[in-house]
């Protein structure tokens, strides 16, 4: 059964639409990557930008999943048809240092304008030495099912790339963090590669605002961590690291020991009670500082190792290292606090950063659509800033303490993204009606009238993306 009503799916994704009209997001976006399009084409860069990552954030995987928003025109205007958007990354194709560069700087720009708007909760503002923004740097593996340019075989037996990472992590209370840097490399690139690790945190710092930098734009290092695995653990990098000023917590694998520190290690008596993400104290984990025990060699002055024992899960094999029945792990830093038990809850707080690849990987870095090695990078990058377009409505639009702001992609887009609507016109103007029974109605109106406030603060007119 068929009706000629203005029924809409996908209405809850106009907050999204909302906040990118409160930013200016056109303008914004047009003076940065208009050389991108024909002087005198009809879709403009900032529009086609705006509707593919609404469409990567509402779940589409490829470029002609635009038409969910292209039958509802009077809710997100004019869309651009899939030859236009096939011409588009042509172009980025050809230029992609250029495009690279454009869409940094242009994220860039709306990172800062939203960090800005979030008062308090800020990460710029709340970065301290003591409580330094973390950055995580991780890897991971997107397997392809076609012949794509730079893909290759991976470790794991699959076939595809091994994209670098880079996110911020400012806390779960605070909508818990965001992608700064993806970039792609062959599936065969080893995961500890420091010269990698050090392109991609030089790509994530150059993402964060004026405030983590002086009045003579010296980066102010001791403001910033930065965390990864123990791929990240290659002097190389660290001492990289430790060049800028900057923080540092990752993990170590540890090497072959002497008899006589493995006995050292089952004195417990020598060890504190290790502290969960909360700050209550662990049952049966413990953490010490290993420092006087563990020679570390070649590594940053300042370099200390802390271990961390805990029971084996069942079914773990033990290594040489586990021993009295417990799993021990390390961990270095040259943090300037010296708490092991904060210290070890805070390096295995970079458990978060995995949820985020996951997200980013929903929101469309899982499946690269193109043949081209730049198209897909173009990909991975407005695959980013659709996650991030969610991310920042945790962190800016939602009032801090909202059970919604811990909510990961995929719940956004079963819970709001997906509601329904009717569109109606009052005094010629388009309205959007939703059922007041929805569960997540008040939640919809909840964020326009805070994205409202935002327009008005700023001065931007009532635009449709």
């Amino acid at each position: 059964m068929t009706t000629n009503q203005a029924l809409v799916s996908h209405a809850g994704l106009t907050t999204l639409s909302d906040l990118l009209n409160a930013l200016g997001f056109r303008k914004l976006c047009d003076n940065r990557l208009s050389q991108f399009v024909p002087a005198l084409a009809v879709h403009r860069p900032g529009k086609m930008i705006a509707d593919l990552s609404l469409m990567l954030a509402a779940g589409g995987e490829q470029v002609s999943d635009t038409d969910q928003l292209r039958t509802t025109q009077g809710l997100f205007g004019p869309v651009a048809s899939d030859p236009t958007f096939s011409r588009f990354f042509s172009r980025i194709s050809k230029h992609p240092g250029a495009f690279d560069y454009a869409f940094a700087t242009m994220h860039r720009q709306v990172r800062a304008k939203l960090w800005a708007a979030a008062g308090k909760r800020n990460p710029a503002i709340r970065a301290s030495r003591t409580n330094p923004l973390t950055i995580d740097i991780d890897a991971s593996l997107v397997n392809v099912h076609s012949d794509k340019e730079g893909a290759k075989g991976n470790y794991k037996g699959g076939y595809g790339y091994s994209p670098m990472i880079a996110m911020a992590d400012y806390g779960k209370t605070n909508g818990t963090g965001e992608v700064l840097a993806v970039r792609l490399r062959p599936g065969n690139k080893a995961a500890n590669s420091a010269k990698d690790h050090i392109s991609i945190l030089t790509e994530a710092l150059e993402q964060l605002p004026d405030e983590f930098y002086d009045e003579q734009t010296t980066l102010i290092g001791e403001k910033i961590m930065v965390r990864t695995d123990s791929a990240g653990a290659t002097r190389e990098f660290l001492k990289h690291v430790d060049s800028l000023g900057l923080q540092f917590s990752t993990s170590y694998t540890l090497p072959v020991v002497k008899e006589r520190f493995v006995r050292w290690i089952n004195q417990k008596k020598y060890w504190e009670p290790a502290l969960t993400a909360d700050g209550e104290h662990r049952n049966n984990a413990w953490v010490i500082d290993a420092s006087k025990v563990i020679e570390l060699n070649d590594y940053p002055p300042g370099t200390r190792i802390y271990l961390r024992a805990e029971p084996l899960h069942p079914g773990a094999k033990a290594s040489l290292f586990d021993t009295d029945g417990n799993r021990v792990t390390a961990f270095l830093t040259n943090s300037p606090r010296y708490d092991p038990a904060f210290l070890d809850a805070r390096h295995r707080a970079r458990g978060r950063c995995e949820n985020r690849i996951k997200s980013l990987k929903a929101a469309g870095l899982g499946k690269l659509p193109f043949a081209s090695f730049a198209a897909n990078q173009a990909w991975a990058n407005l695959a980013m800033f659709a996650l991030n377009l969610t991310l920042w409505l945790q962190l800016v639009v939602l009032p801090a303490g909202h059970q919604a702001g811990s909510w990961d992609l995929k719940r956004w887009r079963y819970r709001v993204w997906s509601m329904a609507g009717k569109l109606t016109k009052s005094g010629r103007q388009p309205r959007l009606l939703i059922n007041d029974q929805t569960p997540e109605a008040r939640l919809v109106t909840l964020l326009k009238e805070q994205i409202n406030g935002l327009r008005q603060r700023w001065g931007v007119g009532s635009l449709r993306t």
